[in-house]
């Protein structure tokens, strides 16, 4: 093994920077009156210190606990400089009752503000859940736009600007989290906000033609040209975005620099990862833990396959069922010796879509189980409740294949977390979906089309059949892959890139995109929709 470890093929081809060039713009007559009335709460740093600050649909607060890596990522950022994190607080409440919660927890500082249920309505269930979550993952036809909808999100991220505009300092730079908050760097530029403002996407990108199936998608699209930098997983993920922008919203593009209506936007891949050398120490240490030694009881020296994914219909668990059920039929001397344990924590019970996925996803571990199995076997195991991290190291680490085939996703993680808690000694086998962000990195895995059953059986069948000298050396590839690009490397690339994008600009007094009468609310309806803070007149929807 070499000293230094071996690039993953993805950032040997995007490593290298490009500083985006500085546009100089009018400043906004009213933006005195915003800075003047900026809050000086007490909290990390000085008025004038480099302070990031970090804004998502949901906040990851003190006392929870997350399974998920982007919670310990933003800490960690939060706590270099000092910081806050801004965020819904998870309450629904009357409108007269809003609040906007403030703790503190050492550097770092938490804003949290209350919904209404309507506008938890639109905004979260509805538009960022029932049309932009679809679409984002390729699935337009389950897409169920309404102009109400979109209204309500648009409201809710004005709101959520007007509230956060008043806790900002000049030298702040604003990272934002995901789609649920796409228009909000435009709404804090139309309050005169001058900060550097970074957006980054976690779930996947689809080609141009695809997001011009969203009705409102030159209005929503425009306004992540408020933003300095827009982060993506992948190297197709930006280049999707900038296609949409050259070829749909008639911008011009120089590298990987969009620019219109005289700004320019960096858009760029940064791959999130994982806290690789955390797992791998959870995962030893998961060994001596109840769960893990019942779990290892229970199997009986059979093979354990594995397979964790919030239940969700991007995450191809009906396919893989089915693969699984195929895999038992046509490979009969594999009976009674190997097992699949799918962890599904439920999601979006509002949603009907996923209520409905729950009930046939039951329906097939129902099927399959009481088709092929005996007194003494169970086919599949199939848990509808989460687990700490620090255990479900401890099952990655036992299973010798991990199944992680969604349909289409940003990045997967789990992938990752699979890799890092292995036995190097005597490490499992990942079959990773080719649709996953992470199989641009990952690409010692065993690659599958998850829509394909036959490909699933057979990297199915060469992973629970992989000698021990194939498995070590391409998990041995993987492992030093994640190392180097932990998730440290991702926030410091990001924020590093951020930065870059030179002194904080000045922008101009924003122009609407959209009519009232544009955005059609039905008959009796009125919502004034927020306008963009970057519009080009002459650019056809």
């Amino acid at each position: 093994m070499s000293a230094a470890p071996p690039q993953c093929s993805f950032w040997r081809a995007s490593s290298t920077g490009k500083a985006i060039a500085d546009a100089v713009h009018g400043v906004p007559a009213h933006f005195g009156l915003v800075e003047a009335s900026r809050g000086r709460r007490a909290g990390s740093g000085s008025a004038g210190s480099n302070r990031l600050v970090v804004v998502s649909n949901r906040v990851a607060r003190q006392n929870e606990v997350r399974a998920g890596g982007l919670a310990a990522a933003m800490r960690a950022a939060l706590m270099e400089n000092g910081g806050l994190w801004f965020g819904w607080s998870g309450n629904l409440v009357a409108e007269d009752r809003r609040q906007l919660h403030h703790e503190s927890d050492g550097a770092i500082d938490y804003a949290l503000l209350d919904l209404t249920q309507e506008e938890y309505q639109a905004y979260y269930l509805g538009f960022s859940n029932r049309s932009l979550w679809p679409l984002l993952h390729f699935q337009p036809t389950r897409m169920q736009y309404s102009h109400a909808e979109y209204a309500g999100y648009r409201r809710v991220n004005q709101l959520f600007a007007q509230k956060l505009a008043s806790l900002l300092r000049p030298a702040d730079r604003i990272w934002v989290q995901d789609y649920h908050l796409i228009p909000l760097a435009s709404e804090l530029r139309a309050l005169g906000i001058r900060a550097r403002m970074g957006f980054f996407l976690h779930v996947p990108l689809p080609p141009p033609q695809l997001l011009a199936d969203l009705p409102c998608h030159a209005d929503l699209m425009r306004t992540l040209l408020a933003y300095d930098l827009v982060g993506v997983q992948t190297a197709a993920n930006a280049t999707s975005l900038r296609r949409y922008f050259l070829d749909v919203a008639g911008a011009s593009c120089t590298g990987d620099t969009v620019t219109q209506d005289g700004r320019q936007t960096r858009i760029a891949p940064f791959p999130i990862s994982i806290d690789t050398a955390l797992v791998a120490r959870q995962a030893e240490a998961a060994m001596n833990r109840s769960a893990f030694r019942g779990l290892r009881a229970s199997v009986n020296g059979h093979k354990l396959v594995i397979g964790v994914d919030r239940l969700d219909y991007s995450k191809g668990i009906s396919q893989r069922l089915q693969a699984f059920d195929r895999f038992l039929a046509q490979h009969r001397p594999w009976r009674k010796k190997v097992s699949l344990l799918q962890v599904a924590p439920i999601s979006r019970k509002e949603v009907p879509e996923y209520h409905e996925l729950r009930l046939e996803v039951e329906r097939i571990v129902g099927a399959i189980n009481g088709h092929h199995a005996r007194p003494d076997w169970l086919p599949i195991r199939y848990v509808n409740h989460s687990f700490a991290r620090a255990t479900l190291t401890g099952f990655y680490r036992m299973a010798r294949v991990a199944l992680v085939t969604p349909l289409r996703d940003g990045m997967n993680l789990v992938a990752k977390e699979f890799v890092a808690a292995q036995d190097p000694a005597d490490p499992g086998v990942l079959v990773l979906s080719r649709f996953a962000g992470a199989a641009q990195e990952l690409q010692q895995a065993l690659l599958v089309n998850p829509y394909d059953p036959d490909d699933l059986v057979d990297a199915l069948v060469q992973g629970l059949e992989m000698p021990l000298a194939e498995r070590r050396a391409r998990w041995q590839a993987m492992f030093e892959c994640i190392s180097a690009h932990d998730v440290g490397a991702w926030r410091k690339a990001f924020l590093s890139a951020l930065e870059r994008c030179g002194l904080p600009h000045q922008h101009r007094v924003p122009r609407t995109v959209l009519s009232m009468a544009e955005i059609r609310l039905g008959p009796a309806a009125t919502c004034a929709v927020p306008s963009c803070a970057v519009a080009n007149e002459e650019t056809a929807d």
